[in-house]
């Protein structure tokens, strides 16, 4: 098993706001993808098929890091703290709703091996 954390960012924009609000969060992804500990780093939109037709806020960033203290890292970055502020707390913000979860590929109790 690993240490990795995968996140998954989702974010509701305000009406008429999505196609600003992607492109704000595109231009986060350079920076972030330099960072030590991040393997995987991108925002996407929701498409329409039969065949994945789950709830979800339209436009999602799928992230992977080495580990929790990679991925804390990240979340404290200024670039990042000043985005939610900014889109997501700030009076004048384009981001209706947001739902970001940390997740692990380990299972629960599992005995990983001690490394000396």
């Amino acid at each position: 098993m690993s240490k990795k954390v995968y996140c998954i960012a989702q974010f509701l924009p305000k009406e008429g706001r999505e196609r600003e609000l992607f492109a704000i969060l595109q231009a986060l992804e350079p920076n972030t993808r330099r960072e030590d500990g991040c393997i995987h780093y991108t925002v996407t939109r929701r498409i329409e098929t039969p065949f994945a037709d789950g709830e979800s806020y339209p436009i999602v960033f799928n992230e992977v890091w080495q580990d929790m203290e990679s991925f804390e890292a990240h979340c404290r970055r200024k670039e990042i703290t000043e985005f939610f502020e900014k889109y997501c707390l700030g009076e004048e913000g384009i981001v209706e709703k947001w739902n970001v979860c940390a997740y692990s590929d380990e299972p629960l109790d599992y005995d990983a091996p001690v490394l000396d």
